[in-house]
Order: C-alpha cells, then sequence, then structure tokens
C-alpha cells in the first residue's frame, strides 16, 4: 500500500485547491506498465470518496494523452529573451541557484531528464533560490516559481489550456509527498482554479498578485485509507 496527495480545484471558496491524501496498492517496478496499475488503483479509489470527480494523471506514465503532454517533461515553456521553446523541466532545473554555484543555464540544452539528473544540483550546496529572466524568486512561498513557470507555459498552449478545464482533480504518481515539494499535478489545479474564476490573466501578469494566492492556505491533508472506510 502507499499514498498519494491528488490536488482537487475549487471554484469559489478559498484556498483555490485541495490536497487529498489516498491510500492505494502500489505496484512495484520501473515498467510503465506497473506504474499505470498503480494510476489505475489510485484513481479508483478517489472515485470512490469523490464519484463527481474528473481526474486526470499528469505525468510521462499518464494513459491519457492530454496528461503526458502536460507533464514537466513535454510542456513547452516559450523563453522571449531567447526566442525559444524549452522543456519545463529544463526552464525550472536551469533557474536553480546554490550556494556554491549556479544557475547552470546550459541544462537548457540537454534532455530533461539529464538536466533533473545533473550531479552540480546535488553537490552544490542548499538551494538559495531561483533566477529566471534576471530576477530572483526567494524560496518561500513554497512552489511559487515552479508553479508559475508552469502556468506561465500551458497559458501559451491553446489547445491544452482548453483540455484541461474539462478536469477538476489531478494526480502525478511520482510525486511523493514526503520527498518532493514541486507537483505539475498542483500547479494544473491551480491553473484550472484561476481560469474558471477569470482572473488567470490578472495574477499571472504580477508577480505580487502571483504571490497573494500563496497566502489562501489549503487546509490540512484529509488522510484517506479506504480500507478504513468501507
Amino acid at each position: 500500500m502507499a499514498k498519494r496527495i491528488c490536488f482537487i480545484s475549487k471554484l469559489n471558496e478559498e484556498p483555490l485547491y485541495e490536497e487529498m491524501e489516498v491510500e492505494f496498492k502500489y505496484f512495484n517496478g520501473f515498467a510503465v506498465s506497473q506504474k499505470q496499475k498503480s494510476i489505475a488503483d489510485l484513481h479508483k479509489n478517489i472515485k470512490m470518496i469523490n464519484p463527481s470527480l474528473k481526474i486526470l494523471e499528469i505525468s510521462t506514465k499518464s494513459t491519457d494523452p492530454i496528461g503526458i503532454a502536460l507533464s514537466a517533461f513535454n510542456l513547452k515553456f516559450f523563453d522571449e529573451n531567447l526566442d525559444k521553446e524549452f522543456a519545463l523541466e529544463n526552464i525550472f532545473q536551469s533557474s536553480k541557484v546554490f550556494e556554491f554555484g549556479g544557475p547552470f543555464r546550459e541544462l537548457l540544452n540537454v534532455s530533461p531528464k539529464d538536466a533533473k539528473r545533473d550531479e552540480r544540483l546535488k553537490i552544490s550546496g542548499n538551494l538559495k533560490c531561483f533566477n529566471y529572466d534576471n530576477e530572483n524568486w526567494e524560496l518561500e512561498p513554497k512552489t511559487m516559481f515552479y508553479d508559475w513557470i508552469y502556468i506561465k507555459a500551458l497559458i501559451r498552449n491553446k489547445e491544452l489550456s482548453k483540455k484541461i478545464l474539462d478536469f477538476d482533480c489531478f494526480t502525478d504518481i511520482e510525486f511523493n509527498q514526503e520527498k518532493s515539494i514541486n507537483c505539475q499535478a498542483r500547479s494544473a489545479a491551480i491553473f484550472v482554479s484561476l481560469c474558471k474564476r477569470n482572473i488567470i490573466n490578472e495574477v499571472i501578469s504580477c508577480k505580487k498578485k502571483f504571490k497573494e494566492i500563496y497566502y489562501m492556505k489549503p487546509s490540512e491533508n484529509v488522510q484517506i485509507s479506504l480500507f478504513d472506510n468501507y
């Protein structure tokens, strides 16, 4: 058994999204088929809790082409200064500034997997901030910079921006809340909420306004065990 968080878009009340921790059967192994079995069981258990949710797995392991396209390895971010598109993952990793190095801009020109696994990201000391377009992004609120570049990238992709609005619950089977902070499924939930509240253009164009959404704190994770309740 394992637990993962799903991120649920909220259209009216604050905050913008809800985090719900769900227990499910995890199938060991690195094969895509094993990951997809885990995703299926996770989604089944989410549906048992709330049948009305429209769930999308966002990762390269998704069975839905939309979820695969929305992965940070595939979603493209347009850099206006370089007049070129890069995978979102490359933008994120190449913007990290550490105590003893960075940002490592050359990570823009490698594969997303190589960018994420670059040894310098592990040996350069503590992360101090992110730097993009000569602007520093502080580490608090957590996930702000990642969410911003994800939403910025998604806005530019009109087709995906439209399709994602058909969903209101997002998962990422690779995201382990005990080990990681940033999550593309969370970014997706925020995007949908901002769009459906008709404030996305206003918020994304101003760093100060974007930062304000993080003061609408999500409630504490609701821990659900289907095996206790059903």
